[in-house]
């Protein structure tokens, strides 16, 4: 994604008020509301927690104020109220571009960042901590292993007069004690100066009026007592991920052309794909040929009812799991969970709500996707598990241009069966998980990073030759063997090796597989805690 999408939304939303302002008719009203949300998903996928509750705040007094024609135009001072809500978004979103601009360079700064990401964030991070917080100073020194600069800050003193963070975290001394009025005030200081930073706080009793008063405080994510340092840093990682987003793909399946230039207009405004046939004769065809999504159908068309085709597909075992949407104008309850039993995921009525529609269709596709992401990763480390990892390479080279750069490297913890035998499987686990998160934490959120079976590790990165992949491999290598890993009666440090292979040297998955793996063995034999580049087969 380009810098410009979210500018062409930002641009788009004032276009679509001020056209509403102008006009006042119905059709801009819903045209704005689509806008509006659209923003806001966009806002979210960017994970910028302090914009999307002021544009969810927005887009709420839009939708109460929806009605139908009849209802518009709105009053002038409620028009008023909504513009002062619109302006004050719009200045924060313009205020948090600092974030075109990261602060920190790291090691990662040698490789060419290509991550999907419309603001690149920083990795610095402000902890507020209260001075009996005795355990801070090693939770700082663990995030700064993972890559992070830490800024300690005593609770909650003068907003540093620096750019906002990519999170800030709050440690309280008294985990125990309800939180004051004034801390909670000062949580709500350090929000309103830091709209798109993720906050945390961290040793939270698992109390629902406790974690509810600090969420309306301004917190994102509360950390219990007994995850603390695992919790935190898990959270804080997994943000730094970057997922692509996929492209939505709706087959509807709806004899009526003005219903259907409604769906599709409401799909369009939220960048979602379609492709429609007028009745079910072409299902499975159609499904073959475009693989959607979601299917919406309509509930009652000229050759069978929308109930028999989605029974018929569901026999069909390659579409059982796919998700189905029934649009009709059946008001009958009973009728409603009929469909809904006999293979459907939703229902929806007509007239429908444009926004409502395209929420609908989005949740119950992410649902879907969720799932199947489920089956894809390591259930101890959140990585991607073997097959995941070794499908994912085979799509970079598939689509690796000709002259294209890719670096595959294996990794492999050194000693690591004495580490299980002398302190436990826990800490082994822990070990394991320390190195997920330190390769999720220095790596780019678009390299392939799996867990390719027990202790080892399967890397792709693409962009880079064979010794850029080096240099950052051993960074990681020498920050990996300082991390100290805590267990009941000390700590301990292990280190990895590794293996290294490029194309073009190595053109196939499964070769640069095998070349990095060989040069895994020679580090391990040539003394353990190193990195090894594979050296090119020789012809003839």
């Amino acid at each position: 994604m380009s810098h410009g999408s979210i500018d062409t939304q930002v641009a788009t939303l004032r276009a679509r008020w001020q056209d509403y302002r102008d006009r006042g008719g119905f059709e801009q009203f819903v045209e704005f509301t689509l806008a509006l949300n659209s923003l806001a998903e966009r806002l979210a996928r960017l994970r910028l927690p302090g914009l999307v509750r002021q544009c969810e705040g927005l887009e709420n007094a839009a939708l109460a104020l929806f009605g139908d024609p009849d209802t518009h135009p709105i009053a002038a001072q409620t028009v008023l109220a909504l513009d002062r809500q619109l302006e004050s978004l719009l200045g924060s979103i313009l205020s948090a571009r600092r974030f075109d601009s990261p602060s920190d360079k790291r090691a990662e700064d040698a490789v060419t960042d290509k991550r999907p990401n419309e603001w690149i964030k920083p990795r610095t991070i402000w902890m507020y901590t209260a001075p009996t917080a005795g355990w801070s100073p090693g939770l700082a020194a663990q995030l700064s292993f993972y890559g992070f600069q830490v800024r300690v800050v005593p609770w909650c003193d003068e907003i540093p007069a620096e750019d906002s963070p990519f999170a800030v975290i709050f440690v309280p001394g008294d985990a125990e004690k309800v939180t004051s009025a004034q801390e909670l005030e000062d949580i709500r200081r350090v929000r309103g100066a830091c709209p798109a930073s993720q906050f945390f706080f961290v040793g939270v009793p698992s109390t629902l009026d406790r974690m509810v008063e600090l969420m309306r405080a301004g917190i994102d994510v509360t950390i219990q007592r007994d995850e603390q340092m695992a919790g935190l840093l898990s959270s804080v990682l997994n943000l730094v991920q970057t997922h692509e987003l996929e492209r939505y793909r709706i087959l509807i399946v709806e004899d009526s052309r003005v219903a259907l230039t409604q769906i599709q207009r409401a799909l369009k405004q939220h960048g979602i794909d379609s492709h429609t046939i007028p009745d079910p004769s072409r299902l499975f065809e159609a499904i073959e040929e475009y693989r959607p999504d979601l299917v919406l159908m309509d509930m009652y068309m000229p050759t069978c009812n929308g109930v028999e085709a989605t029974r018929a597909l569901r026999q069909l075992s390659a579409y059982q799991a796919l998700p189905i949407v029934y649009l009709s104008s059946e008001t009958d309850v009973g009728l409603q969970v009929e469909a809904l039993r006999l293979g459907g995921d939703q229902f929806l009525t007509k007239p429908f709500n444009p926004v409502l529609l395209a929420a609908t269709v989005k949740t119950t596709i992410e649902r879907h996707r969720e799932m199947r992401r489920a089956s894809r990763h390591d259930g101890l480390t959140g990585l991607l598990n073997h097959t995941a990892a070794k499908a994912e390479l085979d799509m970079r080279l598939a689509a690796l241009p000709p002259d294209g750069r890719l670096s595959v490297a294996m990794i492999d913890i050194d000693h690591f069966k004495s580490v299980n035998d002398s302190f436990g499987h826990p800490v082994g686990d822990q070990v394991i998980r320390s190195l997920a998160w330190l390769l999720k934490g220095w790596l780019r959120g678009t390299d392939v990073i799996g867990r390719y079976g027990g202790e080892e590790f399967l890397i792709a990165m693409s962009g880079i030759d064979i010794s850029e992949a080096h240099v950052v491999l051993d960074s990681i290598r020498a920050h990996f063997s300082n991390l100290p890993h805590v267990h009941a009666t000390g700590s301990l440090h292990v280190t990895f090796s590794a293996g290294v292979a490029a194309v073009p040297h190595f053109s196939r998955a499964s070769d640069l597989i095998e070349a990095a793996d060989q040069a895994l063995l020679q580090a391990k034999a040539l003394g353990r805690n190193q990195v090894v580049e594979a050296r090119p087969m020789r012809l003839g």
